[in-house]
C-alpha cells in the first residue's frame, strides 16, 4: 500500500540523513502527539523522555512536539515517520486505519473484558504480531513500538435516555468517525451512525444533529459535553481505547543495539504510564459527571452479554472486509484466551 508511495521519499531521506541525528553516538528523537499537555499521550511521552535520556546517560535526547507543530493528520504524521522526518508518533486505531486497516481490530466490541486482560494482551506477542504486519505493509519503514491507552474504555453516552439493553439504542443518532467499523457496530445495535468531526460534536449535541457518542469519560468531561445535554452514560466498555506508538524503523535501526534496548525499555515505561493515567483521571471525571446530574449506568452481566451478542456480526464484517482481518483477529482472540487463562490461574492462587 505504502510501498510505491513512500519508497522514493524514504530513500531520499536515508541519503540526506535521518531525523535521529548521530554525532559521536549522540542521538535526538523527535516525538509528536496531536493532543495537549492534559492528555495521557503527553504523560507517556514525559515518562519516555525522562527514562530514555537518563538510561542512555545523555547519549539520546528526546524532543517533544505536542499539538500540530510537525504534522496535523494521521496520514501526514505517518508519512513523516515513514520518511524519517518524524521519529515517534502516537495514533488511535482510526487515525492509522487508512494505512494499516487491520489495526481496527482494537475497535471490535466486547473482546477484552477489563484492564487486566487488555494490559496482558498488549504487553505480549499480539503487539509483536501487529508490528510485523505493519512493517510488511510499510516496506519496513514504520515500526509499531507499543500499544498503550488513550482515555480508558469506550462507552455509549447519549442525550435522551438510559441505555441498559441493545433495544434501548433503537433509533438513536450516534456520532462516529468516518470509518466503516464503528458505523457497523452502531447499526448492529439498532442505532443510526452519524459521522461528525470531533470539533463539531458539542454543537451537534445541542442542535440534535446527533444524540449520542462512543467515548471515554475523560473525553466527555474534558469537552464539557454534559453542558450540551449529554446526560446518560452506560458503562458497557465495548472497546479499549488503544494508543498505537509508531517509530521510524530506519531511524530506530540506525542506533546501536544498546541504545535500541534503551528505547524499547522507554516505550515499556511509556506504556505503563498510559495504562495508569486514564484510571486516575477517570475518578474525578465520573464524580463530576454524577455531581452535575448525569445518569451513570453499569449493565448487569446478562445485559452486557446481550450487547455482545447483538454486536457479534461486526466480527464477521471485519473478517470479510478488512485486509489482514482474519489474521489479526485470530491473533487477538488467542491472546485474550491466554490472558484469561493466566488470570484464572492467578485468581485460584490469590483467592484461597
Amino acid at each position: 500500500m505504502l510501498k510505491g508511495l513512500l519508497k522514493g521519499a524514504l530513500a531520499a531521506t536515508l541519503l540526506a540523513g535521518s531525523a535521529i541525528t548521530a554525532t559521536a553516538q549522540d542521538f535526538t528523537i523527535r516525538a509528536t502527539a496531536n493532543s495537549n499537555e492534559n492528555d495521557e499521550d503527553y504523560d507517556g511521552l514525559v515518562v519516555f523522555k525522562n527514562y530514555v535520556e537518563a538510561a542512555s546517560n545523555g547519549r539520546i535526547a528526546v524532543e517533544l512536539f505536542i499539538g500540530t507543530q510537525l504534522c496535523a493528520t494521521g496520514a501526514e504524521c505517518l508519512e513523516g515517520v515513514a520518511e524519517g522526518s518524524i521519529d515517534v508518533y502516537i495514533s488511535t486505531s482510526g487515525g492509522a486505519a487508512g494505512i494499516f486497516p487491520y489495526v481496527q481490530v482494537l475497535d471490535l466490541p466486547y473482546l477484552m473484558a477489563d484492564d487486566r486482560v487488555a494490559e496482558a494482551v498488549l504487553t505480549g506477542d499480539f503487539t509483536r504480531k501487529m508490528r510485523d504486519m505493519a512493517l510488511a505493509t510499510s516496506d519496513d519503514s514504520i515500526r509499531l513500538m507499543t500499544i498503550g491507552n488513550t482515555g480508558g474504555w469506550r462507552n455509549f453516552a447519549n442525550t435522551q435516555r438510559r441505555v441498559a439493553m441493545p433495544s434501548d439504542m433503537e433509533g438513536l443518532k450516534i456520532r462516529t468517525v468516518v470509518a466503516d467499523l464503528p458505523q457497523e457496530l452502531v447499526r448492529a445495535l439498532g442505532a443510526s451512525p452519524t459521522p461528525i468531526p470531533w470539533p463539531e460534536l458539542f454543537t451537534s449535541f445541542q442542535t440534535g444533529v446527533v444524540e449520542g457518542s462512543k467515548n471515554g469519560i475523560t473525553d466527555i468531561m474534558g469537552m464539557k459535553f454534559p453542558d450540551a445535554g449529554l446526560q446518560f452514560v452506560t458503562l458497557d466498555g465495548h472497546a479499549y481505547m488503544g494508543a498505537l506508538w509508531w517509530m521510524s524503523n530506519a531511524n530506530f535501526m540506525a542506533m546501536p543495539e544498546d541504545l535500541r534496548k534503551v528505547v524499547v525499555d522507554g516505550f515499556s515505561q511509556l506504556q505503563q504510564a498510559t495504562f495508569a493515567s486514564p484510571k486516575r483521571k477517570s475518578i474525578e471525571a465520573y464524580e463530576a459527571f454524577v455531581a452535575g446530574g448525569g445518569d451513570l449506568y453499569v449493565p448487569t452481566p446478562e445485559e452486557k452479554a446481550a450487547f455482545a451478542e447483538a454486536a457479534a456480526p461486526v466480527q464477521d464484517w471485519f473478517r470479510a472486509n478488512v485486509d489482514g482481518g482474519d489474521e489479526i483477529l485470530d491473533a487477538l482472540i488467542a491472546a485474550v484466551a491466554e490472558a484469561e487463562g493466566d488470570l484464572a490461574e492467578d485468581y485460584a492462587k490469590d483467592l484461597n
